[in-house]
């Protein structure tokens, strides 16, 4: 006959298991839920990191739903979803970031500012502390930044200089009545749409000239009606993950800590793939009829020298003028400590 072990060390044991599975049913039963929405194609690199940062999640309580592919609009869309409470994060790019701060475009328009993607990491360190400060005030927080390289000009024509690009329909987002002036101001013949338009816009002939990431162009076969790219670095393409303060502070302080650890994680991912997706996007394309145009050092000069003309316009009207001298000072001292 079997005997029941009734020992004191058994129960307890048994009695810890109890209320270690409780704990955790409770915890699974009663999951705080964020809704996270975003503009990321299904199945690309940004779109997986934030499935696999919410599977993260999930050891925290915490259950979180990504709706890719701008299921949930535009990026104004999505900030106006999140204010309402229907969403209650965001993967954005700068165009979206900027609704909710207008600072946040600092790090994207100021074309040609970085040579490289080196500079551009050197300079966010400084920058980006204080962005985070201005959006807490805003009432978000920012789980991470992240970049997935430089953003490229795709064009249904060949162009090379600023001059060719004057003659074409370029595509503005609706939302960014700055850039809207600031492109009439320089005689560029800026179109404004929204983002999730912008296939539809080159396929109509509404515009003929669109700026994005390689990686964003392949998968959203941008590439396709506007076939010629130049291979010019103007600015990277920059994101963050927000999520609305209401939110975030309804959790646990050891809760917050596990959710950014995981999405930093998820941030650092994007940028590392990122940055390497586009690259080997463009050699996708070009097996597609993409065709790449490579600028002359005469090109990159008259960029450079429209860049420059520009930076007047942007300091202190589109650029918080603050931030865009700590970018200029960041570079230098980066070139400087560099030997560039």
């Amino acid at each position: 006959m079997n005997r029941i072990d009734h020992s004191p060390m058994l129960n307890l044991k048994r009695l810890i298991a109890c209320l270690a599975l409780a704990v955790l049913t409770a915890g699974v039963a009663g999951a705080q839920t964020i809704r996270l929405a975003t503009l990321a194609p299904t199945g690309t690199t940004m779109h997986k990191s934030l499935l696999k940062m919410g599977n993260n999640w999930k050891k925290a309580g915490v259950r979180l739903t990504v709706y890719p592919d701008g299921k949930m609009g535009g990026e104004a869309d999505m900030v106006r979803r999140m204010r309402l409470g229907q969403v209650q994060a965001a993967l954005l790019s700068v165009q979206g970031l900027s609704v909710i701060d207008e600072s946040a475009r600092a790090v994207q328009l100021v074309p040609m500012m970085f040579r490289d993607l080196d500079e551009f990491d050197a300079a966010f360190k400084h920058i980006g502390p204080l962005l985070e400060k201005r959006f807490e005030k805003k009432g978000y927080k920012v789980l991470f930044w992240s970049d997935i390289g430089y953003i490229r000009f795709f064009s249904k024509n060949e162009g090379r200089r600023i001059a060719d690009y004057r003659k074409m329909k370029m595509f503005v987002w609706t939302g960014d009545t700055q850039a809207q002036r600031l492109m009439k101001e320089v005689n560029l013949n800026g179109i404004p749409l929204e983002q999730t338009d912008m296939l539809t816009g080159l396929q109509t002939g509404l515009v003929d000239m669109i700026s994005a990431a390689p990686i964003i162009a392949l998968s959203a076969q941008l590439y396709r009606p506007a076939n010629h790219m130049l291979n010019l670095n103007w600015n990277p393409l920059v994101g963050g993950l927000v999520i609305n303060l209401r939110d975030w502070n309804k959790m646990s302080a050891d809760k917050q800590a596990f959710l950014m650890k995981a999405a930093n994680l998820s941030g650092r991912e994007i940028r590392a793939f990122g940055r390497r997706e586009s690259e080997a996007a463009v050699k996708a394309m070009q097996k597609r009829g993409l065709k790449v145009i490579e600028p002359t050092k005469g090109d990159i000069e008259d960029w450079q020298k429209f860049a420059e003309e520009l930076y007047p316009k942007l300091r202190g009207s589109v650029v918080d003028a603050e931030l865009f001298d700590l970018i200029k000072k960041s570079v230098a001292d980066y070139r400087a400590g560099a030997g560039k």
